[in-house]
């Protein structure tokens, strides 16, 4: 069997009035366009601030779970990061297991963190 397609749908969003530090908050979209079924065993995140400070965030599943997502559906979760800047840039990938026990990786391409109307 193939291993499964995973589509990967990021949606960040500042909170309002929050400084030093900035607080955001991304809810993602992990959608399984198959064959077969995937489980997420692991997550690993850069996030890089407009200083260029970087942090590498790494840990089993997400929020807590390790989800297995059949094909055709999409698991959401909601989480949040702090920045010391209002801008910032995340990216990253989730470790991920088929139905064969295959473990393959989904990344998670770069997506800007950034306070309304700080970028034209």
């Amino acid at each position: 069997m193939a291993t499964p397609t995973i589509q990967i749908r990021p949606h960040p969003s500042y909170i309002e009035g929050s400084r030093d530090p900035y607080q955001f908050l991304y809810l993602i979209e992990i959608q399984n366009l198959g064959p077969g079924k995937a489980q997420l065993l692991a997550r690993r995140w850069l996030i890089t601030d407009a200083n260029g400070k970087r942090v590498e965030v790494e840990g089993p599943g997400v929020v807590g779970e390790q989800p297995v997502i059949a094909p055709g559906e999409t698991f959401r979760y909601q989480s949040g990061v702090p920045l010391d800047t209002p801008l910032g840039v995340m990216e990253g990938s989730y470790l991920m297991r088929d139905e064969a026990g295959h473990e393959f990786e989904a990344p998670i391409a770069p997506f800007t963190l950034a306070v309304p109307h700080i970028i034209n």
